[in-house]
């Protein structure tokens, strides 16, 4: 009949299969080119294969408990022993280990709200919560979130101060990781934390990445810890755990915030892999961070000075110099083209100088970015080093 469509002919399921086929061989080749490569900046724990992940736990397992010991049931032996560590690590009252770090943050949060009597969250809109967890805080505990800023750093005292609305509680994420891993100064800090005192606010801190933020502050964690009511540290961010995450803080929050670990599912039967993981990264990363971040300026400096003498219309490096062992790069390619380039690189030199490639959610089309890390084997690399890599990346490019 005149004037009527036909019907779309439904989708071929076997297109979807292929293109998934296809993805899973693309993240394998990165994975085989990444692994194979003799120099990289970071090997990270994740790409390893099963057995030496095992292996490794094995190794190191009796250097940081006793063996002999039964295994944890409920959150007790190993799981009790790393609680104690962080608590002595971050001068606080007490720690409890859970499962994820989404969850610590949302019973932190939580039980935060109910003290206060504001289920209202200030926080960034590129912190972890607003970006990462699907809207959790609202959807699951009755949170709402409000901005105090939209610049692509953590909010200044004034803007504390000037926010228009109340809130209960200030969520500081250190460092603000998709704003480039940045952090504000030790003082620009101390004054966000008094403006939301004198707004009657308490002050939690995302610190899944907290480990390596004592360089850029020029303190230790117990310092910086002291500044929050609460604090949230990862175990396999930087440390290379294998999961988990503990909230430190008085003991009668991490009281309450037990309640809350069991009522969303969070009491485990046994977790002591995840627990030796985390007491052997503490014992093997910590210590080094130090020498990580100070590694990372040298490769961000030495990056900014390789994409000009290999021809690169524009690059930036973000931020220069880097505040954590962590920053982005950014340049006017496609992802996709970028993420080649660099599985190109390591298969056929053996060098692996970035990883993963995105595109910049927002900005003109064509622009990408990748998050470079500094870890144990990249503190062999010179500046010449990374200059000659970055040459040879670029070549790839054409």
């Amino acid at each position: 009949m005149g004037g009527q469509s036909r019907p779309e002919a439904p989708e071929d399921p076997r297109e979807e299969l292929r293109e998934e086929s296809s993805q899973d061989a693309q993240r394998s080749r990165r994975i085989n080119a990444w692994a194979a490569a003799e120099r990289v900046l970071i090997r990270p724990a994740m790409n390893l294969p099963l057995g030496e992940r095992l292996a490794a736990l094995t190794a190191g397992a009796g250097s940081v408990t006793d063996l002999d010991r039964p295994a944890d049931i409920y959150g007790d032996g190993v799981v009790a022993e790393l609680e104690e560590r962080i608590a002595g690590l971050l001068g606080t009252e007490a720690a409890a280990f859970f499962p994820t770090g989404t969850m610590a943050q949302q019973v932190a949060l939580r039980c935060w709200a109910g003290r206060t009597g504001n289920p209202t969250v200030a926080l960034h809109p590129l912190a972890h919560p607003e970006v990462h967890e699907r809207g959790a805080l609202g959807a699951v505990s009755g949170l709402r979130t409000v901005h105090p800023t939209y610049e692509p750093r953590l909010p200044t005292a004034q803007e504390i101060r000037d926010f228009d609305e109340p809130f209960g509680t200030l969520m500081l994420e250190l460092p603000l990781r998709d704003a480039g891993f940045v952090l504000p100064t030790w003082e620009e800090l101390e004054d966000v934390v008094a403006a939301a005192r004198e707004r009657d606010a308490v002050v939690h801190i995302d610190g899944a990445r907290l480990w390596e933020c004592a360089p850029r502050f020029g303190r230790e964690l117990p310092e910086i810890a002291a500044l929050a009511d609460s604090v949230y540290v990862s175990f396999y961010k930087t440390l290379g755990g294998i999961s988990g995450a503990a909230l430190a803080g008085p003991a009668s929050l991490i009281e309450e915030a037990r309640t809350w670990r069991h009522r969303y599912g969070g009491q485990l039967f046994q977790q002591f892999p995840a627990a030796l993981a985390a007491l052997i990264g503490l014992d093997r990363e910590l210590p080094q961070l130090a020498s990580y971040v100070a590694q990372a300026k040298v490769v961000a400096g030495a990056l900014a000075e390789g994409f000009p003498a290999a021809g690169t219309p524009w690059f930036r490096v973000h931020p220069e110099p880097p505040h954590t062992h962590q920053f982005q790069v950014w340049l006017p390619y496609g992802a996709d083209v970028l993420t080649e380039a660099a599985v190109r690189q390591a298969e056929e030199t053996g060098v692996s100088l970035f990883r993963k490639w995105y595109p910049a959610a927002a900005g003109p089309p064509g622009l990408s970015f990748t998050e470079v890390t500094v870890g144990r084997e990249g503190l062999e690399w010179t500046a010449g080093d990374v200059r000659n890599a970055v040459r040879e990346f670029v070549e790839r490019l054409a």
